[in-house]
């Protein structure tokens, strides 16, 4: 968690718990994962514990709600860096229903929700057919492959604003062949980072930048 985030498009970063399963090659060398080894906790995989937080973490977007309230002007929250908020396993539901309930309480931050599993958002995301405003969906799309496999459940949600995170982009990605317009907001690129990065092309980045209006 951190307020005033290093991550340029976000202001804040908040993770309802820590801890993720790897699911497509964007994964592979996840800094998630190398951050919280670093501190000692290996949470990582199916079998692994995940990492919950008490009541003083969850206060800290009350008062980033209050503090965005008093300025007039709205803050994004990334969440989550450390975890992936549509993971399906029962020990995380409990946090999972307080993060939605938090949502609500904080009508002045923008939740960014990042998932690598867009696929069952619709069976595990509360709000059905009718979104808050100030909720984000993204999904990760890391090549062609994984866009073709991801945006369509990303568009095929009632979420009030969409987005695509091409990070790390690890191969080209074609939006062209894709219905779009009005439909997707932002797109995030960028390459993979750490000692092990895999190399990312900058014609990969000219394609995206080229590609169809977003809105």
């Amino acid at each position: 968690m951190g307020k005033n985030s290093s991550i340029e498009w976000t202001h804040h970063t908040f993770n309802p718990w820590w801890g993720c399963d790897k699911v497509s090659p964007a994964c592979k060398n996840c800094y998630a994962e190398a951050w919280a080894k670093r501190v000692g906790a290996s949470l990582w995989g199916a079998n692994a514990p995940r990492r919950f937080f008490g009541d003083n973490h969850w206060q800290q977007p009350i008062l980033w709600n209050r503090h965005a309230q008093r300025l007039g002007r709205r803050a994004r929250v990334f969440c989550a860096s450390m975890a992936d908020v549509f993971e399906e396993r029962a020990d995380v539901e409990v946090a999972r229903e307080r993060l939605w309930q938090l949502v609500d309480q904080t009508p002045w931050l923008d939740w960014l929700l990042l998932t690598k599993r867009p696929h069952v958002v619709a069976s595990i995301a509360p709000w059905r057919e009718q979104w808050p405003e100030n909720v984000w969906l993204g999904t990760t799309v890391e090549n062609q492959r994984w866009a073709r496999k991801r945006i369509p459940h990303l568009l095929s949600t009632s979420a009030k604003r969409r987005f695509l995170s091409c990070e790390p982009l690890l191969g080209h990605v074609d939006l062209t062949c894709f219905a779009i317009r009005g439909e997707l907001h932002w797109v995030i690129a960028g390459g993979e980072s750490g000692a092990f990065a895999r190399p990312t092309h900058p014609d990969w980045f000219r394609s995206l930048r080229a590609g169809p209006e977003v809105s």
